[in-house]
């Protein structure tokens, strides 16, 4: 570790705004419904998961693009605000910040429909920035906003430097089939489990299977995110399903990004997998308490304290 008292993670992700509405039910085709709130939020999952790594009192540096516009300058100064490095985020001329629409219905579940905009101008330098952070880094987050080459020869790169990656496969692509060989750690939701496998996780027995799939295929760590059931974890020598914590859902906004975060810094700290996985259960659990994405994310102090089991 970088730090002998604080992991320090090396985000390279999307950067978007967030325009969030709920309403009792989501809209039939060509249908108009009612809606009860509506507010704007600092997103994207490459910039949740910096948030989430922050609060759980990691050092964080973020690598990615914004666009030149009435969004931008602010998604870079909440990232600062959160104590993130933000040198290597870079605002883009001409281009429009990435955009995730949000829906939300009566039991605040969420639909998505997300344009990338200044997220696919990031390039070589995103990718040598990158590159030149990974000698401080414990351990690299990817996702799947970002041109996608650039993500996977970061990834190549830190194979190399011996530094753990842990890629989100979201928003789901062919493309992570290129990527198999390069991840340490593979965290998909149900849904995305099932694009990579073909099997559908309704449950930890339908986890283990796709898990299985993964690790027969070269991944080293499985780790599947099943929302209000928890998550599934495995690897050749282990396995096992840690239940989510019970708690009151205001929007589920996010969630899978407070596992991520908390999940990479305990694994960057030397915890053990199923501890790693308990922490990250809880901050999941604790998100969905609130509204909002990058806001959402709860303190360290309060992920420890809902994550009791004993382990790590």
């Amino acid at each position: 570790m970088a730090e002998t008292s604080r992991a320090s993670i090396l985000v390279l992700g999307g950067i978007n705004i967030d325009l969030i509405a709920s309403s009792d039910r989501i809209p039939l085709p060509g249908e108009t419904v009612t809606g009860d709130l509506f507010y704007t939020t600092p997103g994207g999952k490459g910039a949740n998961q910096a948030v989430a790594a922050a609060r759980m009192g990691a050092r964080v540096r973020m690598v990615g693009r914004v666009g030149a516009d009435a969004f931008g300058p602010g998604l870079i100064e909440d990232l600062r605000t959160e104590g993130i490095d933000v040198s290597a985020v870079a605002e883009q001329a001409g281009a429009a910040s990435g955009v995730a629409v949000i829906l939300l219905d009566g039991e605040r579940q969420n639909y998505i429909v997300q344009v990338r905009g200044a997220n696919l101008v990031a390039g070589e330098a995103e990718a040598a920035a990158a590159a030149g952070a990974l000698g401080a880094a414990d351990a690299l987050m990817l996702q799947l906003e970002l041109p996608f080459d650039v993500s996977l020869r970061t990834a190549r790169a830190a194979r190399r430097a011996g530094v753990p990656v842990i890629w989100d496969p979201a928003p789901p692509s062919p493309d992570m089939e290129r990527a198999i060989g390069s991840v340490d750690v593979i965290t998909p939701n149900q849904s995305e489990a099932q694009f990579l496998t073909g099997i559908e996780v309704t449950g930890p027995e339908s986890a283990g299977a796709a898990a299985g799939d993964l690790l027969g295929r070269g991944v080293p760590t499985v780790v599947i995110k099943m929302a209000e059931m928890g998550a599934y974890y495995a690897t050749a020598a282990e396995s096992g399903h840690v239940p989510a914590p019970r708690v009151g859902v205001i929007d589920s906004v996010a969630a899978g990004d407070a596992f991520g975060g908390a999940l990479a810094v305990s694994i960057a700290e030397g915890r053990s997998l199923r501890r790693s996985v308990e922490l990250g259960c809880a901050a999941g659990a604790l998100a969905v308490t609130r509204p909002g994405a990058q806001a959402a994310m709860p303190s360290r102090r309060e992920v420890e304290r809902l994550a009791r089991a004993p382990g790590g």
